[in-house]
């Protein structure tokens, strides 16, 4: 990166409240409890949504009623950053990247439709599947859909005018949203720019799109090194993080103060082909990062066994070719996998340990349930005068 970028807001909401003092306590208490709902969508246990006072950031009711519960969540979230890094005034000049998942489906049409298709034959299933969803869905439930409404309502509500990108894809594109955002500071062709997702975990059709793959944990609770052991699955979390991502000179131009320093950002997705793995793909984005003794690790793992155990293994090939590592803490153990909220989450997390000085620097990964690993390295901001 050619120009400095600093984190100068954080805006997180999860299973255990808003803002930076739960969360930097939750990482203080290992032992301390987990937030979870195991009854709702039993037998799979979620990180449930905390009760949120909406009104304090998207006041008119209106607007609250025309979103869906990730886009209000998302909304907050985004308004809860710029708050944070008081950049109330400079929304026109701020730039908006977005990770998204695909809106909230027609359950009873899916429920009937799964019905219909179980006692059918392969051959027989794919052709009354796309009939059925050819005939049943209603074109208007697609304009409630789409995924770029978060980012609309993002703009609508805080007034954010900038450039406004939104990706899709898991937790790649939540790595790739701030990725993205980070370089075209970094490159000069931008001085604000506000990046993250969102994700509830309390759908029944998320449900359904995870659980028949095998992906969700089922029972009791476990920590997330439990689960891998044990066959694998995830505990998803209801989340939303979005961080203000400034350029150093603009920042402190204006007196704005840094949490943390973004050192760098990498994102890739493995083909799975021979070779090609989730370990690898890691392996070769940790190259050359500016890595120092002591660094604490903030792991997105998801609580799925294979991609569990293709990032401990990088760990352990990091932790023994490179600086001796600090803690690692698996982040899915106090907010659950938080998929679209995940990576902008993690940094959200080590950006403010780094800014209450509980670690001396950070390394956030990223490993999806299937592809989407990433990595970044967040500095304490250094005192003095820009460069």
């Amino acid at each position: 990166m050619s120009e400095p970028v600093w984190i100068t807001g954080v805006g997180l909401v999860s299973c255990l409240g808003e803002g930076a003092a739960p969360h930097l306590a939750a990482l203080a208490d290992p032992a301390a409890p987990p937030v979870v709902d195991a009854t709702t969508f039993a037998p799979f246990p979620i990180h449930p949504l905390p009760p949120l006072d909406l009104d304090r950031q998207i006041p008119k009711k209106g607007d609250q009623r025309q979103m869906e519960p990730w886009q209000r969540l998302g909304t907050y979230a985004a308004g809860l950053a710029i708050d944070h890094a008081a950049a109330r005034g400079l929304v026109a000049d701020m730039h908006l990247v977005v990770s998204a998942g695909g809106g909230e489906r027609d359950v009873p049409l899916d429920e009937a439709i799964c019905r219909e298709l179980a006692g059918l034959p392969a051959g027989e299933a794919g052709r009354r599947l796309n009939e059925r969803l050819a005939n049943g869905l209603r074109p208007t439930l697609f304009l409630a859909q789409l995924s770029n409404l978060l980012a609309g309502n993002i703009s609508i509500v805080h007034g954010v005018t900038g450039s406004s990108r939104t990706f899709m894809g898991e937790e790649s594109a939540a790595a790739d949203a701030v990725r993205i955002a980070a370089a075209r500071l970094a490159e000069g062709r931008g001085e604000l720019a506000l990046a993250g997702g969102a994700y509830v975990a309390g759908r029944w059709d998320m449900v359904l799109l995870h659980a028949p793959s095998g992906g969700l944990w089922r029972g009791d609770w476990a920590p997330l090194a439990a689960r891998a052991a044990s066959g694998g699955g995830m505990v998803t979390g209801s989340a939303a993080a979005f961080l203000v991502l400034e350029t150093e000179r603009h920042a402190r131009a204006r007196g704005a103060r840094g949490l943390a320093r973004l050192q760098a950002v990498r994102s890739g997705a493995a083909r799975r082909r021979g070779q090609d793995t989730a370990r690898a793909s890691a392996t070769g984005l940790a190259e050359g990062l500016p890595l120092r003794p002591g660094y604490a690790v903030f792991s997105g793992a998801s609580g799925v066994a294979a991609p569990a155990e293709a990032e401990a293994g990088f760990l352990a090939d990091l932790g023994a070719a490179g600086p001796a590592q600090g803690p690692v803490r698996h982040t899915a153990d106090i907010l659950g996998h938080t998929v679209e909220a995940a990576f902008p989450a993690n940094l959200a997390l080590a950006a403010l340990a780094i800014d209450a000085g509980r670690v001396p620097q950070a390394l956030v990964t990223g490993f999806g349930l299937w592809r989407g690993e990433a990595l970044a390295v967040l500095d304490p901001v250094a005192e003095g005068a820009a460069a």
